[in-house]
């Protein structure tokens, strides 16, 4: 069985790092009732200020219906309003 793996590499100004964790729980709960496919989330502090969230998807296919969903939910949006500037997004698949 595979698994796709969503990689967002991410910068927050360093002010609001307790407000991204703060929000965190509710977005998790936001993909967990909207998204179908979505098998759980982790997020990595890289260095000050700097983010790697990996989310983990059944297929390609439920991916991409997440990502044109895009900040349907409050809890969704209130995570993503905190996130200053996109460095890299990737995707893969684990075996």
């Amino acid at each position: 069985m595979t698994t796709t793996v969503e990689l967002t590499r991410f910068r927050v100004a360093l002010e609001q790092a307790d407000l991204l964790l703060a929000a965190r729980p509710r977005m998790v709960a936001d993909f967990q009732a909207d998204r179908a496919g979505f098998l759980g989330a982790k997020l990595v502090r890289v260095s000050d200020g700097e983010w790697l969230d990996i989310v983990e998807w059944r297929t390609p296919e439920d991916f991409a219906a997440s990502r044109a969903k895009g900040a349907n939910l409050p809890g969704i949006q209130a995570f993503f309003d905190l996130i200053d500037e996109l460095v890299s997004m990737e995707e893969g698949t684990i075996r």
